[in-house]
C-alpha cells in the first residue's frame, strides 16, 4: 500500500476532529438521541437479566444502552466480557449507552454532524446495543444488526445515520445496533506475553460482539425478532467486522447472512506482529511484560494517549489460533461462514471522506505524476492506466479521474472484490456484489460519492442526514431502491425487489454488479478495461 493510500485508510480516524462537527449537531440530533424521562410509561420487554422499558420513536420502539455484558473497566479491562448483573425492577432503556474510549476522528464536517456530542471520549462501561422494533413480544421479523464504522479504533453506535427508527417501521424489521470495546481496549494483543490472567486477552472488541450477537438470539425473540433469521451488516471498520466474523468459531451459528460495506477484513494481524506491538506499546507507558497488571490500573487517557503518539501502530483482529484460527479470506475464503450469503460493494470514491483531501483540479502533469508516485510505477505504466480510464469515463475531470483510480487501488475497494471473488469461488452460498455510484450535492458536489455516503439510504434516515447528502428529491428513490434491497437480502438471503432491475448472484466469470444511482442498472462486470489494466500493474495485495 501506497503513503498516500496509508495515509487515506481507514485506521487514520486517529486524528484530531473538526469543530464543526459538533457546531453542527446541536440541531440534528435532538429528536432521534432525545430520551422521555425515566418515569415516563412505555412498552416492556423481558430480557434474561430483567425486563426493559423502552419508548415510542414514531411507529416502532426504541429500546437503548440495553446491557449486553459487564463493565470492562477495572479488572475487567482487556479481559473477555463478563455476564450483565441481573436486575429485578423495570430498568429503563430510553438513553443511547457510552461509546468506547477514543480519540478524534478526521471524517469530514458532513460526515461529523452525525456524531452525538455525548460521544466524548467514552467510557469503558460501553457493552450496551439498542433495539428498534414494531412490537414486542414473539414474533418472527428478520433481525439486522449493525456494526458502526471507525475502523477498529473510533465511531460508536450512537451516530445519527444509524438510528433503526425509520428502517424498522417502513421495512418491518427488527434493527439492532451495538457499541463494544475499541483501539488498545478492544484489541491489544495480551495473549502472548505468557501471563495466564490475560491467556484469553485475545480479539475482546470482537468477543464482545459475539457476546451482543449471544444476546440476540437468546432474547431476540421477545422482541418480535426471529433468532433464527439474524443477518449482521456494517460500513467501513463495521464491514471489516463483519467480515472478521465470518471466520471466527465462536461467531458461527449466531447469524445467517451477511453485508459488508465498503470494509473488509482479507487479512488479520499476525499474532508475532501483535506481540511486537504490544511490547512497544508497554515500553512507551514505561513497563516491561512482567508489568502488565499496571495496564488494568492506569487512566484510560493515558493510555489513549500513549497509543496516539505511537508511529504506524496499527490495532485490530489478530490470528490467534484459537478466537480467530485464520486470515478470514486469505488464501481462501474461510469454511467457518461457506454457507453464509454475502453482499459486499463499495462507493465510486471511497477516498475522499477525510479532512486531509484537496480539491484543486489538476492538468495532464500533475494527475500522471500523482498516480505514478502514489501507486509507485513507472511513466508508461501511468500513462497507459490513465488512458484506459480517460476511454471509459470520457465526461470525467482529471480530478475525478485521480479519485477513482485512488480508489480502484486502495484497501476500500481491493479488499471487497477480494473478498467477492474468494467468497464466491466457494460457490457454497450466493454473493451480491454493488457499486453505490451516487454524488453529493453537499459542497458543489466536490466529494462526490464519498466514503459513508451509502449509509443514509440503506437505514431511510435522509432527512436527519442533510449534512452529507443534501435535500434534493431524488433521495428517497434512492433509499427506497437500497434499503428494500438490504431488507430482501436480509429476509431471504436474496436482495431482488421490483423497485430494481434483477440481480444475479456474483461469479469470476460474469461478476455481475448492481449499480446504485438515480438510475439503477444490473451491469456484467463494469469498468472491465479498467480492472484488467490494475490486474496488469501487478499492484500488492491489500490486507486490509
Amino acid at each position: 500500500m501506497t503513503k498516500w493510500h496509508a495515509r487515506m485508510d481507514r485506521r487514520s480516524f486517529l486524528s484530531r476532529s473538526s469543530i464543526a462537527a459538533s457546531l453542527l449537531l446541536r440541531g440534528t440530533l435532538g429528536k432521534l438521541n432525545a430520551a422521555p424521562k425515566a418515569e415516563s410509561a412505555g412498552p416492556v420487554a423481558q430480557t434474561n437479566s430483567g425486563n426493559i422499558r423502552g419508548a415510542m420513536q414514531g411507529k416502532v420502539i426504541a429500546f437503548k444502552g440495553v446491557p449486553y455484558g459487564a463493565s470492562t473497566e477495572g479488572s475487567g479491562r482487556f479481559l473477555p466480557p463478563g455476564k450483565v448483573q441481573p436486575w429485578t425492577r423495570v430498568r429503563d432503556a430510553l438513553e443511547l449507552g457510552p461509546a468506547s474510549p477514543q480519540v478524534p476522528s478526521n471524517l469530514i464536517p458532513e460526515s461529523m454532524a452525525q456524531q452525538p456530542k455525548e460521544d466524548g471520549s467514552g467510557t469503558e462501561d460501553c457493552l450496551h446495543l439498542n433495539v428498534w422494533t414494531p412490537s414486542v413480544g414473539r414474533g418472527k421479523r428478520p433481525v439486522m444488526i449493525w456494526f458502526h464504522g471507525g475502523g477498529y479504533s473510533a465511531g460508536s453506535a450512537n451516530w445519527a445515520m444509524y438510528n433503526g427508527g425509520n428502517l424498522s417501521a417502513k421495512r418491518d424489521v427488527v434493527v439492532v445496533t451495538v457499541n463494544h470495546r475499541l483501539n488498545v481496549f478492544g484489541y491489544l494483543y495480551l495473549a502472548g506475553l505468557g501471563n495466564e490472567k490475560y491467556a484469553q486477552s485475545s480479539n475482546v472488541g470482537m468477543l464482545d460482539i459475539i457476546a451482543a450477537l449471544e444476546w440476540v438470539r437468546d432474547n431476540i425473540s421477545n422482541f418480535g425478532g426471529d433468532p433464527g433469521n439474524v443477518t449482521i451488516f456494517g460500513q467501513s471498520g463495521g464491514g471489516g467486522k463483519v467480515s472478521t466474523l465470518l471466520g471466527m468459531p465462536g461467531a458461527k451459528g449466531l447469524f445467517h447472512r451477511a453485508i459488508a460495506m465498503s470494509g473488509s477484513s482479507v487479512r488479520s494481524t499476525p499474532a508475532s506482529q501483535a506481540a511486537q506491538n504490544t511490547e512497544q506499546f508497554l515500553a512507551k507507558l514505561g513497563l516491561k511484560a512482567n508489568q502488565v497488571d499496571q495496564l488494568q490500573s492506569l487512566p484510560a487517557a493515558q493510555l489513549l494517549e500513549a497509543m496516539r503518539s505511537m508511529q504506524r501502530f496499527q490495532l485490530g483482529p489478530v490470528v490467534d489460533g484459537r478466537t480467530l484460527p485464520a486470515h478470514v479470506f486469505d488464501p481462501t475464503a474461510s469454511q467457518i461462514s461457506a454457507n453464509v450469503p454475502l453482499m459486499i460493494g463499495s462507493t465510486e470514491t471511497e477516498v475522499t471522506w477525510s479532512n486531509a483531501v484537496k480539491f484543486d483540479p489538476l492538468d495532464e502533469a500533475a494527475l500522471h505524476n500523482r498516480i505514478r508516485d502514489n501507486l509507485k510505477i513507472d511513466d508508461a505504466a501511468a500513462d497507459r492506466l490513465i488512458a484506459v480510464y480517460k476511454q471509459g469515463r470520457p465526461k470525467a475531470s482529471n480530478l475525478d479521474l485521480f479519485f477513482i483510480i485512488s480508489t480502484d487501488t486502495s484497501n476500500f475497494r481491493v479488499g471487497t472484490d477480494t473478498e467477492a471473488e474468494r467468497k464466491a469461488l466457494l460457490a457454497k452460498a450466493p454473493v451480491y456484489k454493488y457499486y453505490f455510484q451516487w454524488y453529493s450535492p453537499v459542497r458543489e458536489g466536490k466529494l462526490r460519492s464519498y466514503h459513508t455516503l451509502d449509509i443514509p439510504f440503506v437505514f431511510e434516515n435522509i432527512d436527519v442526514t442533510q449534512s452529507m447528502i443534501g435535500n434534493g428529491p431524488e433521495r428517497q428513490p434512492l433509499a427506497d431502491k437500497m434499503s428494500a434491497a438490504w431488507v430482501a437480502f436480509a429476509r431471504s438471503g436474496n436482495p431482488n425487489h421490483p423497485g430494481i432491475p434483477h440481480w444475479a448472484p456474483f461469479d469470476t466469470s460474469h461478476r455481475a454488479t448492481m449499480i446504485f444511482n438515480n438510475e439503477c442498472k444490473a451491469v456484467n462486470d463494469p469498468y472491465r478495461e479498467e480492472r484488467l489494466a490494475r490486474a496488469a500493474l501487478k499492484t500488492p495485495e491489500s490486507t486490509a
